[in-house]
């Protein structure tokens, strides 16, 4: 049977590694597990390790191979078996039922997924939660998110008053990476201790409505006019246009990056892009072609002079047009 989450806990403390576990779903939990596996496994005396990524090309025969192979120090090795979607296909069921049969000594072969759904589940996974581990991770129900924050808040040193919880549940409206992003931020703002309500909504209430991160995912989803209040909020609340442009620039570049990229899934991997973001630029890059993105870098810089005052010009005037254009590339005037 599959582990649930507290049972892959205590797992981690056992004094060695199942021959092979899948580690699969929400992909923030799915990354944050294989992390501590991997850290574990090093703990033991895992001296090696192997990425294998799945992509459109692999050769399935990689897997048996690596799998033979002698170590260079005569160490243990993990195998680190990326397989995004979840489905490896005919040819590679059978090569992960092999490696389940006659799970070589001193190799542990870990596979994670981070799409997931009781569809992908068949015979390979079967076989192999019977010769190792498999660990769906879910995101937390409705009823459980304030029980989730405050673990995770635990785990950082911090707590918080139930109110306090709950309010920052409301705030990140079920998102995993918001979540896990704000607490990341009240570490820094607020440092250990325990927080409550009131200092929950000093800290973060005042960032639910208008933040950087959120005026350019507007952006590039296309909402304009949501993208554009943001922008008009930051102003008003008196935000340095420095620190957002940095962070404008940023993305931007990352955009030019997924669009250059000869395999955008490949490429999106490689940047540790979320799915939602993944599908986020996406649907930006179909959008409107290269140049147009090599445009906005480049009055992005121009906007960034401006705010430094090392140009002339209303820097925040062009920003509303850069945001514009990021959002509507047919307006062809806003980068005029």
């Amino acid at each position: 049977m599959p582990l649930n989450a507290a049972q892959w806990q205590k797992s981690l403390t056992a004094d060695g590694l199942q021959p092979v576990y899948l580690l699969a779903g929400e992909e923030l939990l799915v990354l944050e597990a294989a992390d501590a596996l991997r850290a574990q496994a090093r703990r033991l005396g895992y001296a090696e390790r192997e990425v294998l990524d799945v992509g459109n090309h692999f050769d399935w025969d990689d897997l048996a191979r690596s799998a033979a192979g002698m170590s260079l120090f005569a160490t243990r090795r993990l195998l680190d078996l990326r397989l995004p979607t979840g489905r490896p296909g005919t040819e590679g069921a059978k090569a992960i039922n092999e490696f389940c049969a006659n799970p070589p000594p001193d190799v542990t072969l870990l596979i994670t997924a981070t799409e997931w759904s009781n569809k992908h589940e068949g015979a390979w996974t079967k076989n192999l939660d019977a010769a190792g581990a498999l660990v769906v991770f879910s995101a937390p129900r409705p009823n459980e998110w304030a029980s989730w924050i405050g673990t995770r808040l635990a785990s950082r040193g911090l707590s918080a008053t139930p109110d306090a919880a709950a309010l920052l549940a409301e705030r990140v409206e079920g998102n995993l990476l918001a979540a896990a992003q704000e607490i990341d931020k009240l570490v820094v703002l607020h440092g250990q201790g325990k927080i409550d309500a009131q200092e929950m909504e000093n800290l973060v209430a005042d960032s639910a409505r208008y933040d950087a991160f959120k005026l350019t995912d507007a952006a590039f989803a296309g909402d304009g006019g949501r993208a554009l209040r943001i922008l008009a909020g930051l102003h008003a609340e008196g935000e340095e246009l420095i620190g957002l442009m940095g962070w404008l620039v940023n993305q931007l570049q990352l955009a030019l990056r997924l669009a250059n990229a000869r395999d955008f899934a490949a490429q999106a991997r490689a940047e540790r892009l979320w799915p939602a973001r993944e599908q986020l630029f996406r649907k930006a890059l179909r959008r409107a072609p290269r140049e147009h993105w090599l445009q906005c870098l480049a009055r992005a810089a121009r906007i960034d002079r401006m705010a430094k005052g090392r140009e002339q010009g209303d820097a925040w005037l062009e920003a509303e047009r850069l945001i514009a254009a990021i959002a509507e590339p047919r307006a062809a005037g806003a980068l005029a």
